[in-house]
């Protein structure tokens, strides 16, 4: 495979699932973890990706409010947005993750919403804070900075104390066979908490990440409420989820 070919399927993949590890890419792509690296070093010096442990992530999710970052899939993320403000009630309780699509439901919430928001994420916590009605409290712990999001046991047991009405996460893998996967054993520790403290969970995923599937297991497709894609719940696409989820 030619370098160009190269770059641009790892360009896809981190677009994609936001952060990529080397060792996933060497076999995927069926190269040496060194011809990786070496690839990682020129798009890194060419500002596409962001160097971290193991592997790279894109900057648009490292720095998501940064108005010049080139969001991926930004127009599927506000049709997402917008239809996820829809399971958002007046005086309900709300656990959110973070990311890019949630970056685009924190940017589209009303100003009207009486609403209490837990936030993980500083990113999310700060495009929520100008919605004058809302309640607005982040759980603190060890920041990650592949993810942007707070983990680590403190969070856990934090989570541990509290219910919510709704928990909104989004998704890195989802397929009907292997459930919602992640790369990152912390975050997958993160929303297996999350769930357990709310009663519907709703992923919001673009429907490229659908059949697809990371190497950690958070949940079966079952235990998730609501999915919402960009596409409309009968395109054929998504046949194949219905039954097991309430598409959005």
């Amino acid at each position: 495979m030619l370098k160009e070919e190269r770059h641009k399927l790892i360009m896809r993949e981190v677009n994609l699932h936001n952060k990529v590890l080397s060792a996933d890419l060497s076999r995927l792509l069926d190269v040496s973890e060194d011809t990786i690296r070496r690839d990682f070093k020129e798009l890194i010096d060419a500002g596409k990706i962001l160097k971290v442990h193991g592997g790279a992530v894109s900057p648009s999710f490292h720095f998501p409010h940064n108005m010049q970052s080139d969001v991926y899939a930004r127009e599927a993320k506000q049709v997402i947005a917008e239809k996820t403000k829809k399971l958002l009630k007046k005086d309900s309780t709300v656990l959110i993750e973070g990311g890019t699509t949630i970056i685009e439901l924190a940017k589209a919430i009303s100003n009207d919403l009486r609403a209490t928001f837990f936030v993980l994420s500083p990113q999310v916590a700060i495009a929520l804070s100008d919605r004058e009605k809302l309640e607005v409290i982040s759980i603190g712990g060890k920041l990650s900075k592949n993810a942007n999001v707070h983990t680590g046991a403190s969070v856990i047991n934090q989570l541990a104390d509290i219910k919510t009405d709704l928990c909104i996460i989004g998704a890195n893998g989802l397929s009907v066979t292997d459930g919602l996967t992640d790369s990152d054993w912390e975050i997958v520790q993160i929303i297996k908490a999350m769930m357990r403290s709310s009663q519907k969970v709703a992923v919001l995923s673009i429907s490229e990440k659908l059949n697809t599937t990371q190497r950690l297991k958070v949940c079966d497709l079952q235990a998730i409420d609501y999915l919402i894609t960009e596409l409309p719940p009968d395109d054929a696409f998504l046949a194949q989820y219905k039954g097991s989820v309430e598409l959005l």
